[in-house]
């Protein structure tokens, strides 16, 4: 039984979060629009993230993980960790190196697009982690202020009942401030695919297969380094964790600039000056 209730002050941060989960996206979108990028790339992002890591990697993770080896991999943090650092790696880089290669051909023209492209991955990525998650946030913890949560912990099966109250429970005990962390961590994820697409752009656009490998090994890596601290039962594993991925992102993005620079043999963009 689920025992106290969602402050509201809790309730309207999730709301916050879930609105910039849309509202920061958009407004990239809008910013490098009128920085001359085109927004096709925006959305090819958003189909490439839903179709190379939502749906074809999930369908590995539910082939894979069941399996003896699997639940080893579960078990084991660092396995799991690098596990799933090298699928998010491996399927998020190989979506935009063929994207890249194909549809994305005839935007070629504007490097600026593979900004564009990244703002679209991780944007959508964004929504539907952050934006999502925040939702059904709000309407459990509206459930349980209610007192009405009973109506679904009823239609669940009997050994499913302890784990659904185990996940709701810290809603109720959660700072209200902690719901927020999520859209730093939204912003520093979109940095990141807008640094990593600018890689694999050129990687693609200049016949560097190594850029294409070294954006999925950055990619594994940070992922990998994310879960590690995040399960690592420090105190404060969360706030820890937004510092260093705060810190990575910062070194990802120097190296995109440099990349720039180098593969276009101009100064970048006022963007990512």
């Amino acid at each position: 039984m689920i025992t106290g209730t969602v402050s509201t002050i809790s309730i309207v941060m999730m709301g916050v979060a879930a609105i910039c989960s849309i509202a920061i996206p958009l407004l990239i979108l809008l910013y490098l629009k009128k920085k001359g990028a085109d927004v096709p790339p925006f959305l090819i992002g958003c189909l490439v993230m839903l179709v190379f890591a939502l749906i074809l990697e999930s369908i590995v993770h539910n082939i894979f993980l069941p399996t003896p080896v699997g639940k080893t991999v579960q078990n084991n943090i660092l396995l799991f960790a690098i596990y799933g650092g090298l699928m998010a790696g491996l399927f998020e880089e190989t979506g935009r190196l063929v994207a890249f290669k194909t549809v994305m051909k005839q935007f070629r023209d504007k490097d600026i697009n593979a900004l564009m492209y990244g703002a679209g991955h991780g944007g959508f990525e964004a929504m539907a982690i952050l934006g999502i998650t925040m939702i059904s946030n709000i309407v459990m913890s509206i459930m349980i202020n209610s007192g009405t949560i009973g109506t679904v912990t009823s239609a669940l099966p009997a050994e499913s009942v302890d784990v659904f109250i185990e996940q709701i429970q810290p809603l109720t005990t959660i700072a209200p401030a902690a719901f927020l962390l999520g859209i730093v961590e939204r912003i520093l994820a979109i940095t990141i695919h807008m640094a990593l697409s600018v890689l694999v752009w050129f990687g693609v656009k200049n016949n560097k297969l190594r850029m294409y490998v070294l954006s999925m090994l950055i990619h594994a890596v940070f992922d990998a380094v994310t879960v590690l601290i995040a399960k690592s039962g420090i105190a404060g594993a969360e706030y820890i964790t937004e510092v260093v991925i705060a810190i990575m992102v910062i070194g990802i993005v120097f190296l995109a600039r440099k990349v720039w620079i180098k593969e276009t043999k101009r100064t970048v963009p006022s963007v990512i000056r």
